[in-house]
């Protein structure tokens, strides 16, 4: 069992280490940016039934990313809610340039 994180911004600094390879924080944007665009189609349309690809892509491009490109296992799987809110910051950081990309 790993550290346990009283708060996301202690957490925060854990993630991004486990992102540390460049390819891998590439494959979290695309898919964090396809989940999202996935979402808005899905609302825009009400067509609840593809709602299952938003969780498909931003999963499935991270996943890929953890265990062909950093070699380690996603956060996901033991702080669902801090990896998915560092999903996002990770995402706004790259944007902004606070990141590399």
């Amino acid at each position: 069992m790993g550290a346990e994180y009283k708060n996301f911004g202690d957490f925060y600094p854990f993630y991004l280490a486990e992102h540390s390879n460049r390819t891998c924080r590439r494959l979290h944007f695309l898919g964090t940016l396809s989940a999202l665009l996935l979402l808005i189609y899905v609302i825009a349309t009400a067509s609840w039934m593809w709602i299952w690809l938003a969780l498909i892509a931003g999963y499935g491009f991270a996943w890929i990313g953890h265990f062909v490109f950093e070699k380690n296992r996603p956060a996901t799987f033991q702080y669902p809610f801090y990896s998915l809110a560092g999903d996002f910051v990770m995402f706004k950081d790259i944007l902004t340039g606070k990141i590399r990309f």
